[in-house]
């Protein structure tokens, strides 16, 4: 398909390759910021195709592995409840909280929902006015707008019985926490595209500034990475630190403002906790107080949640760079998809659900079932 297939092009993808071979003379590592790049560049093989000195590691960009615990564990506390109608994303059900997950709560008789909109929670209370419908509003600023739609929503049309369980998390602030950690490796990013292309790119700029570094603002495509990885190491072999945009076909420095606009009419910055990271500061949304009554945590008591993290699972050290899935003693035996001990072998995003896709976890002389793309196979 045109502005498809062009961004597959492997006679491009060698010559993109050759000229980093070219460019590249100390040895790089570099971070994808996105769970989409992480899936892109394991299912094309990209990792492999770059030059030896060349590293890519995989950063805290799936919204559903960095939802802390707590929070899971606050989901299927009320999703339990008789008089909830639990409503979320698909990609949500299987990750595993300290007891189950979400699919095991439904096969208990939970009212637990999937929707392919937040807007779908609309329509579920105004059928269902005797029961409480929660919307489990996780992710990075991408789906921002969407979810503070409803909770705008819901305040316009009077509905008192929706409410949501915010865990909205930020891309900035987790950078600048990585680029800090004293088991930092990062030298370079490519960027978050999709999340720029709500929010801009011009908050990155102080962080690229501060530490000296590349940020690369990338698209998803094999060809797009490519680019990005070749516009990182030329920054980084001529010691600039600047912000730089691969993905102009799609977004430009502001972003989209309306849906800003509106995300800031209904959440307030605040401080979040990280899944395998900790707590952030300023790095989440949370409703702003005239939302109150349509917020989750607020009208369900499950302040004080004890969890149980599993003691195999590194996925922490896997989304801060530090570690790869195949460092991870479980992953293909103890953990996978059938029976995940963490969220970055679950969702459709993580890093770990990547490597087995794809074959990661197989000996040499295995082979497993791999959709072709046409950039497969370049060297």
């Amino acid at each position: 398909m045109k502005y498809l297939d062009e961004y597959r092009d492997s006679r491009i993808a060698r010559k993109v390759v050759d000229e980093i071979r070219r460019v590249q003379t100390k040895p790089w590592v570099i971070m994808e910021v996105c769970g989409g790049q992480t899936h892109s560049i394991v299912r094309n093989g990209i990792d492999d195709l770059l030059p030896n000195g060349v590293e890519l590691v995989h950063g805290p960009g799936c919204p559903v592995c960095v939802t802390p615990l707590e929070m899971i564990d606050k989901a299927h506390a009320i999703a339990r409840r008789p008089d909830v109608i639990f409503c979320s994303f698909g990609d949500m059900l299987r990750v595993p909280g300290s007891e189950g997950d979400l699919f095991t709560i439904k096969s208990e008789g939970g009212d637990v929902r999937v929707v392919y909109s937040p807007l779908d929670c609309i329509k579920i209370a105004q059928a269902n006015p005797d029961k409480k419908v929660v919307f489990f509003a996780i992710g990075f600023e991408t789906t921002a707008p969407a979810n503070a739609m409803l909770a705008w929503r819901a305040r316009q049309d009077g509905l008192k019985n929706v409410s949501l369980l915010v865990s909205h998390v930020l891309v900035p602030p987790a950078l600048a926490a990585i680029l800090q950690s004293p088991q930092n490796r990062v030298q370079g990013f490519l960027g978050p595209g999709h999340v720029c292309a709500v929010m801009g790119y011009e908050e990155y700029e102080p962080i690229s500034a501060r530490f000296h570094v590349p940020i690369v603002i990338t698209g998803f495509e094999p060809l797009d990475i490519l680019q990005g990885t070749l516009m990182t190491i030329r920054q980084l072999e001529t010691e600039r630190g600047e912000v730089e945009n691969q993905y102009s076909r799609i977004l430009g420095r502001d972003g989209n403002k309306p849906a800003q606009k509106l995300v800031f009419q209904v959440f307030q910055i605040g401080d979040r906790k990280w899944r395998g990271i900790g707590t952030i500061p300023k790095s989440g949304y949370h409703l702003r107080p005239e939302f109150a009554e349509h917020d989750a945590e607020k009208l369900f008591d499950v302040a004080q949640i004890d969890t149980r993290e599993s003691e195999i699972c590194i996925s922490g050290e896997i989304l801060r760079g530090i570690k790869k899935p195949k460092d991870c003693p479980a992953f293909g035996t103890l953990c996978t998809p059938q029976s995940p001990l963490g969220a970055t072998m679950v969702s459709a995003e993580g890093a770990c659900a990547a490597y087995y896709a794809y074959g990661r976890h197989l000996k040499k002389n295995e082979s497993v079932d791999i959709p072709v793309h046409s950039v497969g196979g370049v060297a």
